[in-house]
């Protein structure tokens, strides 16, 4: 199954596209609470300091959630996340196009549970992550092997 399109606002502007932007390369869509998530923090964390393996294997990465754009651009700058970050998901499109689940609590207002994806060149769903909660997350080796277990079997 393709990814379905979704376009959200990128963070220092522009337009996140997916699948598109991660078209004719493996790519990693990571769909993440927010940055009050230490979770979160670790994923993304995890996720920029494997930067360098993952283009190595051939591998993009983007990533969003509801956060807006200034709390984003925190984020961003507090892990040196090199990869493109969209902010201000719309918490019911995305759940109706990917399936996410959605929570909502009093301190945090309504956001997305995490979800990870990976993509084929061509924006098939090759693994997909769904968590209900805070854990159960896609990282960046098991990734790496995913993808590269993936390339073995086309030669």
């Amino acid at each position: 199954q393709i990814f379905p399109d979704l376009e959200l606002p990128a963070v220092g502007g522009g337009v996140l596209r997916l699948p598109g932007d991660l078209a004719g390369s493996y790519g990693v869509i990571l769909i993440y609470r927010g940055h009050w998530c230490p979770f979160c923090n670790e994923q993304m964390a995890a996720f920029a300091s494997a930067t360098e393996a993952l283009a190595q294997a051939g591998i993009k990465v983007v990533a969003f959630s509801v956060d807006d754009e200034a709390a984003t651009a925190e984020f961003v700058e507090k892990h040196h996340i090199p990869f493109k970050l969209g902010h201000s998901a719309k918490v019911g499109a995305v759940v109706a196009a990917t399936g996410a689940y959605d929570m909502r609590a009093p301190q945090r207002g309504h956001f997305l549970e995490t979800t990870g994806f990976v993509l084929a060149p061509d924006g098939t769903i090759v693994n997909a992550v769904y968590s209900s909660r805070a854990i159960g997350r896609l990282v960046p080796g098991d990734v790496i092997r995913l993808v590269t277990f993936m390339k073995s079997l086309a030669k």
